[in-house]
């Protein structure tokens, strides 16, 4: 048995990787005695939850999620062949997944996902994070997916339940060295390479010909990268020593694969951006506050006899149940299973349709009940059209044969004038013969969609204005989106797709669109569908969406949510499709320049690191860096003998704190600690962004079209993906580097604006605090005038330690900054003692803030929910929680949404006016980009100066504020220019 550490321990679970492997290890057929319902893949999978929990007893325990979208993921948009080759799921494996999601809420493990994100970017996400915030956490990831294998370090380990079996860094150099050759395993860091030499049959991605594990490991181990190995290739006439060319057909397979290497790698790369809202605490373990005669009742209704006792002695019930009981009806041992080997991808991820993550069973459904119907002549279609004229709303949905809306080829329209009917127009069809095409539809569906006195409805209608615009329409008359008011209904609700709404709020399942278009190597076009297929499942989601958005509506309107939907977030909507389709010019000739400089310093950084060392050995492997700095100089290997700052589980560690602080103190003379913090720092820029963005710029149009999230957040923040533009650094050099290569189209330049300041400015209009109030309208340095209040000294007697301390509190005051991390994040001499006192001193001297934050977390005491400044609301029940941890983790929320909320319904009121504004004065300006208070605009070059006054009046009067708002407009031809 692994032996869990003495301080918390996170336990992440990919979700789907263990219902499948679940799913596929047990062979019996296994039926509950109650309900009948299938039960085998329950039964595999609970029995793991009660390992982890009886034998492990974890701190955090979480299950994470692939949620699928209609988009894909920012994988498949990349390469559609990404696991094309999986084949549907079983029939009978959904079900259960319901049902182990319903045991997941009883026993209160929280599990979740984000819409068009894979679990394991999530995991990847999470890791970093918490790597960051908690760097003494052990975390603890049950896969036995390899790619997740590049997120291991000391705290960081794959974890197989069954076997009691962990892979962590020493395990991954272990398994991968070959001693034979005198070759070193491979450390985290150039897991990427190997598997991307070796390629993945089960997700379909292409390697090497010819490499598989063995022969990967041991050219990444021998060459220290991909880059390595092609760097010999190239050079293998100047070396002089024979034994490390690289010869015959291997060579061969290397050159033919190295165009794809690019792209290989992208895919295998986890994201570590991912914009997931999860704090440690809702990870917490509190089985104290379990429901046992719940759990107990549902392992009585499966019958698992055996999972009963568990589930009593660990929630602390009573004692066994008899195996014979009549109530179970099933023995307690565990039916057969099939050998380890199955593997963990058998079945297709986002195999689900909606992948909906409710932790609740799903109620007994029927169809949608409607009338579809084909519209195959022009005069059916005026006729259409002149019914929609008539009511005056009508839904519209698109259909086209792939995800990305900015490149995707229209095959019809569906419409509905009225709830419980619906048409479809094809355009392309396996028919053609039988329907209209696009230039004789062409002129009626102008007529309707360029109408802006018919109102129109759709759900992610974002995506249906790209498609369309793409193909030559301008939809007018915007009024509704399903998908958005679901998501002002309840922000926090697990998915706010078509299919799982008509089921949860209609109690009507949809036709899934795999049962038109199949799934793995046999999916087809949805043109290629016949109409008598095609023309239900698309007149449905039309008809939904009405039915849906009416409903929706309807609850706005009784929780006086109605304005928000209709005056901010719907107009958003189209606002947020122009983005998209207008895209940003990048070159990737400057990505190139960037990355083989970077390359270059790369090597360079590694060189000098051997070359200060005692021994050679390769920077990316912890273990081997750890030897070199702490091992004795008479060791074997030897080393520089430094004391080592902490241990880690498998020796003494390299982390980025240990590295800093030994770059920075002055009894440790070798340049060894700053040299690996540059060469991580490097290498990571190189493979997560430059790489990356390179992959998504489209030859189409040479630009990066990412996606801007409306339904997302939960303090409605909008967020980015497909590339997250948003973590791009702002003010490192790093930032600035890759911002060069966003450019503006010839004749033009960029126009970037943001806010200065803008959550210390809303905190101060809805504090009411005088003193920070009059700061701002006296336009002072607002950390600097904070600082001389709280210390009581004029403002030009602060010292810049002051300022610092000053603006930590400023912005840490939203987020429910402690003495502790205040003392954290000053460091120097600042102990918690001083910390402490300086957050009081703030409080006194600002007593409105202090009052305003303490108002925040008693409404959400009071109402169980808190409000923007333009009523946008968050439900937020943790500030009931008995667990002290949990309850201060919703005050923070509470305050938090409120302050950051505010702020996001700003800059979406400055979006909106823009984009109606700009078209009326420079038509030929747009907006192009929104990263968090800044917003970004092509414009030509004859215009910018008008440009940027009317850009800085529209965002200093988005709102009417008791202090000055400020944005401050700048210009270049390329974005970091305008810095």
């Amino acid at each position: 048995m692994v032996s869990d550490a003495d301080g918390e321990v996170l336990y992440l679970i990919d979700g789907y990787a263990q219902f499948f492997r679940a799913y596929h290890a047990i062979r019996t057929e296994m039926h509950s005695p109650v309900t009948s319902e299938p039960t085998h893949m329950t039964f595999g999978f609970t029995d793991m939850l009660l390992k982890i929990l009886r034998n492990h007893r974890p701190s955090h325990l979480a299950v994470v999620l692939d949620v699928s979208s209609d988009r894909g993921t920012f994988r498949s948009q990349m390469f559609p062949e990404y696991k094309a080759n999986r084949d549907a799921p079983p029939s009978d494996l959904k079900p259960q997944v319901d049902r182990c999601l319903d045991v997941l809420g009883q026993l209160g493990v929280p599990a979740f996902g984000l819409e068009g994100v894979e679990a394991d970017d999530v995991i990847a996400t999470l890791v970093r994070r918490l790597r960051r915030d908690r760097p003494e956490l052990e975390i603890r990831i049950i896969s036995k997916d390899k790619d997740l294998q590049q997120l291991l370090d000391e705290r960081t380990a794959l974890f197989d339940v069954h076997k009691d079996e962990v892979t962590g860094v020493a395990e991954l150099e272990a398994r991968t060295a070959d001693p034979k050759r005198g070759l070193e395993g491979i450390s985290p860091a150039q897991v990427v390479d190997m598997l991307t030499l070796m390629g993945d049959t089960a997700d379909n991605v292409p390697g090497v010909d010819g490499i598989g594990p063995k022969t990967a490991a041991n050219l990444v181990s021998e060459f220290g990268s991909i880059d390595g190995v092609y760097a010999c290739i190239d050079a293998e006439e100047d070396l002089k020593d024979a034994r490390r060319r690289i010869k015959g057909k291997r060579r061969e397979n290397l050159v033919a694969a190295r165009d794809r290497i690019p792209l290989g790698r992208a895919l295998i790369t986890l994201k570590e951006d991912c914009d997931v809202d999860f704090e440690l605490d809702d990870a917490a373990v509190r089985l104290d506050r379990v429901d046992a005669e719940v759990v107990d009742e549902t392992m009585r209704v499966l019958g698992f006899t055996r999972h009963r006792t568990g589930f009593r002695a660990v929630l602390g019930g009573e004692g066994d149940v008899d195996a014979g009981s009549p109530a179970t009806g099933v023995a307690e041992e565990a039916p057969a299973a099939a050998p380890d080997a199955v593997s963990d991808a058998a079945g297709t991820l986002f195999a689900f349709g909606d992948g909906d993550v409710s932790v609740t069973m799903t109620p007994s459904l029927t169809p949608v009940d409607g009338d579809y119907e084909i519209v195959s002549t022009l005069d059916a279609l005026e006729a259409v059209v002149d019914r929609a004229e008539a009511a005056g709303v009508v839904a519209i949905d698109t259909e086209t044969d792939s995800l990305g809306p900015r490149t995707a080829k229209l095959a019809g329209v569906s419409i509905a004038v009225e709830e419980g009917a619906g048409v479809y127009v094809p355009l392309r069809s396996p028919t053609p013969e039988t329907h209209l095409d696009l230039d004789t539809a062409r002129p009626q569906l102008e007529r309707l969609l360029g109408d802006p006195s018919i109102g129109k409805i759709g759900h992610n209608l974002k995506f249906d204005l790209v498609v369309l615009r793409a193909h030559g329409f301008e939809i007018r008359g915007i009024v509704g989106d399903s998908m958005v008011a679901s998501y002002i209904d309840d922000a926090t609700r697990a998915t706010h797709k078509l299919d799982a709404l008509s089921e949860s709020e209609l109690g009507r399942r949809c036709v899934p669109i795999e049962a038109l278009i199949g799934k793995g190597r046999n999916q087809r076009a949805f043109s290629e569908v016949p109409l008598e297929e095609a023309a239900p499942y698309a007149g449905e989601d039309a008809d939904v969406s009405l039915r849906l958005e009416r409903r929706f509506r309807r609850r706005l309107v009784d929780s006086d949510l109605e304005t928000l939907y209709e005056a901010t977030e719907v107009p958003l909507v189209e606002v947020l499709a122009g983005l998209e389709f207008e895209g940003i010019r990048v070159e990737p000739e400057v990505l190139d320049e960037q990355r083989e400089g970077l390359q270059a310093r790369i090597e360079t950084l590694r060189a000098s690191i051997v070359d200060e060392a005692p021994h050679v050995f390769s920077p990316d492997s912890p273990k081997q860096l750890a030897a070199a700095l702490f091992n004795a100089p008479d060791a074997d290997p030897p080393g520089l003998g430094i004391k080592p700052l902490k241990k880690g589980k498998t020796g003494p560690s390299t982390d980025a704190e240990v590295m800093e602080k030994l770059s920075e103190d002055p009894g440790v003379s070798t340049p060894i600690p700053g040299l690996i913090l540059e060469y991580r720092q490097l290498t990571k820029l190189v493979n997560t962004y430059l790489v990356a963005l390179k992959e998504a710029i489209r030859p189409e149009t040479g630009r990066i079209h990412a996606s801007f999230n409306q339904t997302v957040t939960a303090t409605g923040r909008l967020s980015s993906s497909d590339p997250n533009l948003q973590n791009i650094p702002i003010r490192t050099e790093v930032g600035r580097r890759i911002r060069r290569a966003f450019v503006a189209a010839p004749g033009h330049v960029l126009l970037a604006a943001d806010y200065s300041q803008v959550e210390l400015r809303m905190l101060a209009h809805l504090s009411g605090d005088e003193n920070l109030q009059a700061a701002f309208h006296r336009g002072d340095d607002i950390h600097a005038a904070v600082a001389a209040e709280v210390e009581g000294v004029p403002l030009e007697a602060v010292d810049g330690a002051a300022r610092t301390a000053a603006k930590m509190v400023n912005f840490g005051i939203v987020y429910g900054v402690t003495a502790y991390g205040l003392a954290r994040r000053l460091g120097g001499d600042t102990d918690v003692a001083r910390a402490d006192q300086i957050i009081r001193d703030y409080k006194a001297r600002y007593p409105a803030i202090e009052a305003f934050l303490e108002a925040c977390v008693e409404q959400a005491r009071r109402e169980g929910s808190v409000s923007t400044i333009l009523g946008r609301r968050r439900s937020i029940p943790q500030v009931h929680a008995r667990n002290p941890q949990e309850r201060a983790q919703g005050e923070r929320m509470a305050i938090n949404t409120v302050v950051q909320g505010s702020a996001a319904d700003l800059i979406k009121r400055a979006m909106i006016d823009l984009h109606r504004a700009l078209p009326t004065r420079f038509s030929t300006s747009r907006m192009i980009l929104q990263i968090h208070d800044e917003l970004v605009f092509e414009v030509p070059e004859v215009e910018i100066e008008a440009v940027a006054d009317l850009v800085r009046e529209r965002m200093e009067n988005a709102m009417e504020l008791s202090v000055p708002l400020v944005a401050e407009p700048s210009w270049g031809t390329s974005w970091a220019d305008t810095k």
